[in-house]
């Protein structure tokens, strides 16, 4: 049990560390903050093989690591939502996580990609779109911060401002349904191998009774 633990915090560190460096590979750049990147990945990963608190961790712990690679903010209720807050909900995707196991050791992987880590990583990614979502309509609305509304005016004024400011959010962070599915066709490829390989090699080199 103690040897299983540390093998997890191994994991999450690991986890943390290579999600930061993909993070540093980014295939297009928001002008305001966001990219398409492989950085959701480790997180996904460590979540469908070890379930939804492992991968909450993880995924908070790197949203600490990216404020701090670049840090921006307008109010501290804007750090947690766009930071630790948006990248635990990665971790949602631990929900497959038994799903996952029995497909793997029934010989179903290929099947359960679709059915189960698709649906997963799906879950995942929106909780994190929601968090940023909202940040961007709470604190974001303005010109200066780059939204559409003229400076001194709020998304919450009138109806037709929020509607505005919404839309506005909801197409700029339409980055994060674009890494998801760079992160699936990678999870794709990368998960059949890890279940085979990490998992078979952990089973070996456990004690036996």
């Amino acid at each position: 049990m103690r040897n299983e633990r540390v093998r997890i915090i191994v994991e999450i560190g690991l986890t943390v560390a290579l999600a930061a460096v993909l993070n540093t590979i980014q295939f297009w750049r928001m002008p305001l903050g966001g990219n398409v990147s492989l950085a959701m990945l480790p997180v996904f990963i460590l979540a469908i093989r070890r379930g939804v608190g492992v991968g909450v961790l993880a995924g908070g712990l790197y949203g600490v690591v990216d404020y701090f690679a670049e840090p921006y903010f307008v109010h501290w209720v804007q750090i947690l939502l766009d930071y630790p807050l948006a990248f635990a909900g990665l971790g949602a995707a631990g929900v497959g996580t038994r799903a996952w196991r029995r497909a793997t050791a029934s010989g179903r992987a290929n099947l359960a990609l679709w059915t189960v880590v698709l649906p997963s990583f799906m879950l995942g990614a929106t909780l994190r779109y929601v968090s940023h979502f909202v940040s961007g309509v709470v604190f974001f609305a303005t010109a200066e911060l780059g939204g559409p509304l003229p400076e001194g005016a709020g998304a919450f004024q009138d109806l037709a401002s929020l509607k505005l400011v919404a839309a506005y959010s909801a197409v700029y962070n339409l980055y994060i349904p674009v890494s998801l599915v760079l992160c699936f066709a990678a999870a794709a490829v990368l998960l059949p191998i890890i279940a085979r390989v990490l998992d078979q090699t952990a089973a070996t080199t456990s004690p036996t009774a």
